[in-house]
């Protein structure tokens, strides 16, 4: 699970990484509003972790760019603000939780697990849709219209995680350590021919909704 943590406390970020790493999350660190922003706008976090005092551009000022964008991910706000009204004001404006600092470990780590199978909850559905394509999550069938193919697990799999980020950049690296795990084997070759994969079927059932490749960095699923 990839997690970004925004905050401008230098030795706090750092302790929060390492107790972070420790439970195997992959994380990123942002340490201004600006910076915050411009990496939860590439939609490849599970959880923002995001605290509201910061240089350059302030929590809810983040908080609000990215749900102006269509930036659904979870976003936890970590705050020395306990007021009541802080809390409504940063769950209004879209945060999923708050939590005020100082806080212990183990709240922050259990509102994080809480977070991501809320998250999970959400995408478990029998069918995602994006452009005029569905994907049928029970009985791995890809559909445009009337027209209908099959595809694999791994296909289904990778699919899904294209569908729930939807015109956001996916690198390789991202596939393989979501898709198949940190310790895997699997190669960039690899990916290419399940992409290719795709493509192929995208185009048999007539679909407008394709993968594209952004070169370089990795691919986009655009309608």
């Amino acid at each position: 699970m990839n997690i970004l943590l925004v905050e401008d406390e230098k030795t706090l970020s750092d302790a929060l990484v390492h107790i972070l790493k420790k439970e195997k999350y992959t994380v990123d660190a942002a340490y201004d509003g600006e910076q915050g922003l411009e990496m939860g706008l590439t939609g490849r976090y599970d959880v923002i972790l995001l605290d509201i005092m910061m240089p350059k551009m302030n929590g809810y000022a983040v908080l609000e760019n990215l749900r102006k964008e269509g930036v659904s991910t979870p976003v936890l706000i970590l705050t020395a603000r306990n007021l009541t009204s802080e809390k409504v004001k940063g769950l209004d404006m879209g945060a999923d939780d708050y939590l005020a600092k100082p806080f212990s470990t183990s709240e922050l780590l259990a509102r994080i697990r809480a977070l991501l199978r809320r998250k999970t909850d959400v995408i478990n559905t029998n069918e995602l849709t994006f452009g005029d394509i569905t994907l049928n999550l029970s009985n791995f069938e890809l559909s445009c219209g009337s027209k209908k193919v099959n595809v694999s697990l791994k296909e289904s799999e990778i699919l899904r995680y294209f569908l729930t980020r939807p015109n956001f950049v996916v690198t390789k690296d991202e596939l393989i350590i979501k898709l198949w795990g940190y310790d895997s084997d699997v190669e960039y070759n690899n990916i290419e021919v399940y992409i290719s994969f795709l493509r192929k079927k995208l185009s048999f059932i007539g679909a407008k909704t394709g993968i594209s490749t952004v070169r370089g960095v990795g691919y986009k699923l655009e309608a």
